[in-house]
């Protein structure tokens, strides 16, 4: 199970806030989330209204620091915003965070395993992915 990268991002939520301030959270979630992260967004929209500056900031922030350290891991392949899905902890069934990468095309190569963790602190998300072939 060779490992063909290693990718991290940061993420200072401030900055994440400016932008959806000017852009609009909705507009920036269909920008950049999968169908299925997408639906998931809209239902926690509906549940905690606009607030930016609370769960649906860090909702964003964690998917956009997760997606970038995808493409770090994953250079040089180039996945859309759309083709890669993060899933959180899910504290009811105790599965571990999730990370899939479902390319448009039949042009995958080599990476078919993820592995993702992410933490957030304060005004920063940090995100940490390995790419694998097994």
């Amino acid at each position: 199970m060779p490992i063909l990268g290693i990718g991290v991002d940061i993420l200072h939520l401030p900055r994440l806030v400016n932008l959806l301030s000017r852009r609009g959270s909705e507009a920036f979630a269909t920008r950049i989330l999968s169908s299925q992260e997408l639906r998931t967004f809209q239902l926690l929209a509906k549940q905690q209204g606009e607030d930016k500056t609370g769960r649906i900031t860090q909702f964003l922030g964690v998917r956009w620091a997760v997606k970038e350290a995808a493409y770090k891991a994953l250079y040089p392949i180039r996945p859309t915003w759309k083709e890669v899905t993060y899933s959180s902890f899910n504290g009811a069934t105790g599965v571990k965070p999730t990370l899939v990468y479902r390319p448009v095309h039949d042009d995958a190569g080599p990476a078919n395993k993820l592995h993702v963790s992410a933490s957030h602190d304060g005004d920063y998300i940090y995100a940490q992915v390995i790419a694998e072939s097994t």
